[in-house]
Order: structure tokens, then C-alpha cells, then sequence
């Protein structure tokens, strides 16, 4: 499984009532640093399949969501567990550093 678009309508079903971790990637297509996390993104959640979750939230087309986390740098990553935010890290990072959230 690839990584999930997470929008306003899947949020809740996806992400809040998981019943494994996480990682959403909030980012957008102009952003260059964004581009750059991308294929370590991708790399996370085919190594995880199954273990993790891990969506994708384009913050020009869900504002909403955006705003609900005030997400005011991206790229911005967030790890929900159980429902609740147990990490973040803001900017791009290398894979070990956005591993370590899930501590």
C-alpha cells in the first residue's frame, strides 16, 4: 500500500480511529523542501506496510485540515497514534529523524 490522500471526508475513518500509527505528511506541490521528502515518504510506507499508515495532506486543497493542526511550515509531519498526536517535526528531515517519532 502506497501512502493514503488524506482529506476532510477519510480524516476521521484513516487516521483518527487507526488501529496502527500514523504518519501524515502535510505538504504542497510548489514546495521544494516538500519534493525532497517525498521519496522517503514513499520509502516508509512501503517498508511498513501493514505495521503503519501514512497519508498525504496537499494543504492547498484541504485548508481545513491545515488549519485544524496549524500547520504554518511545511513540510510538516505528524504521528497520530491511538488518535492523538505523539509526534512532529517540521521541514525536511532524513528518514531516521521521522522513524525516531514513532518512539
Amino acid at each position: 500500500m502506497a501512502e493514503i490522500t488524506i482529506t476532510e471526508n477519510n480524516f476521521e475513518q484513516e487516521v483518527l480511529l487507526s488501529d496502527i500509527p500514523v504518519i501524515l505528511d502535510f505538504w504542497a506541490p510548489w514546495c521544494g523542501p516538500c519534493r525532497m521528502l517525498a521519496p522517503i515518504i514513499e520509502e516508509i510506507a512501503e517498508e511498513y506496510e501493514g505495521k503503519l499508515k501514512v497519508g498525504k495532506v496537499n494543504v492547498d486543497e484541504e485548508e481545513a485540515l491545515a488549519v485544524r493542526f496549524e500547520i504554518a511550515s511545511i513540510p510538516t509531519v505528524l504521528v497520530f497514534k491511538d488518535g492523538k498526536i505523539t509526534g512532529h517535526m517540521i521541514g525536511y528531515r532524513p528518514k531516521e529523524d521521522i522513524l525516531n517519532l514513532l518512539k
